[in-house]
């Protein structure tokens, strides 16, 4: 038992557990970060013979699932992992995990569209959830807005805009709860750390 703050563990030689519940080691489970590029699909295989997120980890044995998805024409965080249980958690709505985009879209939404998309609009399958909205830069008859969502409804965002006016020209998921994509290059990818393993798992109550 740890009773002293700072005291280090490694993840790789040590049974760790916390409130008596052994944390899954990373031998077992693989977690992967990947900046999915735009003519991508999040598929681990296509009929069509399109490029997959799977063709992008020429360097990662294990299986591993995309957790939700990003459409062909979005880019972004996209998490890969066979810790279902993670898997499954991060995706149900149950969890309200967050989903943070930057979006650039034309036209220049004023305070009225702003509160629309922060309440509310009507896309296929009902009321969206409230949202957070703001605008990170505008001009030219374009700007870049930041949304942050806590559903996981296809093509949320891009039907969003469209019921109030916008259009998507641009979409990349920068954060998944508290994993950041950060500096990643797009279609590049690397392993999660343990602090963001734990951190991962702890948002969903694990």
């Amino acid at each position: 038992m740890v009773t002293e703050l700072g005291t280090k563990a490694d993840p790789r030689t040590d049974r760790i557990s916390v409130n008596g519940r052994a944390l899954p080691t990373v031998t077992d489970l693989h977690y992967i970060l990947l900046y999915k590029p735009v003519g991508v699909v999040t598929t681990l295989s296509d009929p069509e013979g399109r490029t997959t997120v799977r063709d992008l980890l020429t360097d990662v044995r294990a299986r591993v699932f995309p957790v939700g998805r990003l459409d062909f024409h979005s880019a972004g965080l996209l998490l890969l992992t066979n810790d279902g249980e993670l898997a499954q958690r991060l995706t149900h709505p149950r969890y309200g995990i967050a989903k943070t985009y930057r979006v650039k879209v034309r036209g220049t939404p004023d305070e009225a569209v702003l509160q629309r998309l922060r309440t509310g609009v009507r896309i296929e399958g009902g009321l969206t959830a409230p949202a957070t909205v703001r605008v990170i830069e505008a001009r030219d008859k374009k700007a870049w807005l930041e949304i942050v969502v806590r559903e996981g409804r296809k093509r949320e965002i891009r039907q969003m805009c469209e019921q109030v006016g916008l259009s998507v020209e641009k979409l990349v998921r920068i954060q998944l709860g508290p994993l950041h994509l950060g500096k990643l290059a797009p279609g590049a990818h690397r392993a999660l750390t343990f602090r963001e393993i734990t951190a991962l798992r702890t948002a969903v109550g694990l």
